[in-house]
C-alpha cells in the first residue's frame, strides 16, 4: 500500500507544480507588524537576505514577490486583502489589484511564509503562519476601512474562506482556482512522509529549474502537505453549512489541480447569496449543475493558440508584462516531454494549455493569460457590488 501510495505521489509532484505549478528561514519570516507599510518594508528586508535571485535585476524581483497596496483615487471605504497560492507570489494579483482599485476599493496583497526567497525555505512552514498572516494583515485593513473582503487563489482562496466562515464581519469572498478538494487522491500521504522524503521531486536534478523571478516550480513536501491541510480545513467549513455572504468563483474545467466537480456543486449549494457568481470556462456542466448564477465561456480558443485553460492563468490580462501573451516568463515546464520542452524554452511557436495537456504534433507551454479578463472582471465587480 505504501509502495503504492509513494509511486501515485511522484504524479502528484507534477500534477502540484500547477500549484507552484537553510530550513530554518521560513520561521524568521516577519510577522506581528503594527502597520501595513511596516509588514512589506520588513518583508522586503527578509527577501534581501534570503532570496535565491533569478535574474541581475533584483530591485525588480523583490518588487514582483512583495507585499503590495493599490490605493484608489478617492477615499477607500471598501477594502479587499488578495492571498497568492502554494509556491506562487502577490504577482498573481497584478491586474486583479489594479482592477479593484480603479472600481474604489483599498486593495493588498501579502506573502505567505517560506515564499518569496527559494523553495527550500518551505522545509518547516506551518498552516499556522500562513493564517496568522492572513488574520494580522486583515485585521489591519479593518482599521482602515469600514468594509472588508477577502481574495484568494488556490491554496489562498482556502485560507480566506476560514478566515471567512469564522469572521461574519467579513463582507464576501473572490476566489480564483478555489483548491478546496485537490484533484489526486494520493495528496493526504505527503502529511506524513516529510520526515523521510521532504522532496518529492529531487531538487536541483538538472531536469526542471526550482523558481522563476516569480514562483517557485518545485517545493518540498511539507509545502504540499500544509496545501493538503488547508484543503481539509475548507472542506470541515464547507460541510458544516452554508456561506451567504457574496461569493465570485472563477475555475477552469480541465484544471489538473482541483476537483473542479466539487467547486462547482459547493457553488450551488454552499454559496447562496444571490448575487454570488461561479464562472466556468470550458465545456458546458451538466444541466443540474448550469444553474443561472453560473457563466460559461468555452475555453477552446485556436484564434490565441489555446487548447485548454490552466490553474493558473485566469487572473493575468493578455496585456500582463511577464504574463501576457507577449510576456517575458514563458513556463515551458508543463509535463511534456524533455525535446518538446526544450524546444519551448528556444522560443519556438507553442499551443498554451494547463500541465499535462498534449496533442500529436504540437508543443505546449503553461497558459498564463486570460483572454476573457475584462469580461471577468465585470462579473466579479457585479458581484462586488452588494450592499
Amino acid at each position: 500500500m505504501l509502495r503504492t501510495a509513494i509511486k501515485k505521489l511522484h504524479r502528484l509532484t507534477l500534477l502540484l507544480s500547477a500549484l507552484t505549478l537553510q530550513a530554518c528561514a521560513s520561521t524568521e519570516v516577519p510577522l506581528g507588524q503594527a502597520s501595513f507599510a511596516e509588514y512589506r518594508q520588513q518583508t522586503i528586508d527578509w527577501m534581501q537576505e534570503n532570496r535565491t535571485f533569478q535574474t541581475t535585476d533584483h530591485p525588480a524581483e523583490l518588487e514582483w514577490n512583495a507585499p503590495r497596496e493599490w490605493r484608489p483615487k478617492a477615499p477607500a471605504t471598501r477594502g479587499i486583502l488578495l492571498v497568492h497560492g502554494l509556491g506562487d507570489s502577490p504577482w498573481s494579483f497584478n491586474d486583479v489589484g489594479e482592477a479593484l482599485a480603479a472600481q474604489g476599493f483599498l486593495v493588498r496583497t501579502v506573502l505567505l511564509p517560506g515564499h518569496g526567497s527559494k523553495p527550500a525555505d518551505m522545509l518547516d512552514v506551518t498552516l499556522k503562519q500562513w493564517q496568522q498572516v492572513v488574520r494580522e494583515q486583515t485585521q489591519l485593513l479593518e482599521r482602515e476601512v469600514p468594509t472588508v473582503y477577502l481574495g484568494g487563489f488556490s491554496t489562498g482562496a482556502n485560507l480566506v474562506l476560514d478566515y471567512a466562515y469564522e469572521h461574519p464581519n467579513i463582507a464576501g469572498l473572490v476566489l480564483f482556482s478555489p483548491a478546496f478538494k485537490p484533484e489526486n487522491a494520493y495528496a493526504w500521504v505527503t502529511q506524513y512522509i516529510g520526515w523521510f522524503r521532504p522532496w518529492l521531486a529531487k531538487p536541483d536534478d538538472g531536469v526542471r529549474p526550482m523558481q522563476t523571478p516569480v514562483r517557485y516550480l518545485n517545493v518540498p513536501t511539507n509545502g504540499f502537505a500544509q496545501f493538503y491541510r488547508s484543503a481539509l480545513l475548507a472542506q470541515k467549513h464547507l460541510d458544516k453549512g452554508a456561506y451567504d455572504k457574496p461569493v465570485f468563483v472563477a475555475i477552469t474545467e480541465h484544471d489538473s489541480v482541483l476537483d473542479t466537480g466539487y467547486v462547482l456543486d459547493t457553488f450551488n449549494a454552499r454559496f447562496t447569496h444571490p448575487l454570488s457568481r461561479l464562472i466556468w470556462y470550458g465545456n458546458d456542466p451538466a444541466a443540474a449543475q448550469k444553474t443561472p448564477r453560473v457563466r460559461v465561456r468555452n475555453d477552446f480558443l485556436p484564434e490565441y493558440r489555446i487548447a485548454q485553460f490552466s490553474h493558473m492563468g485566469l487572473m493575468f490580462s493578455p496585456t500582463n508584462p511577464l504574463y501576457g501573451m507577449n510576456g517575458s516568463q514563458r513556463i515551458c515546464w508543463n509535463g511534456q516531454e524533455s525535446a518538446d520542452m526544450q524546444k519551448c524554452l528556444n522560443g519556438e511557436p507553442v499551443w498554451y494549455s494547463d500541465w499535462g495537456h498534449r496533442e500529436p504534433g504540437k508543443v505546449f507551454a503553461r497558459l498564463t493569460f486570460n483572454p476573457y479578463f475584462e469580461w471577468q472582471s465585470g462579473v466579479m465587480m457585479e458581484v462586488l457590488a452588494y450592499p
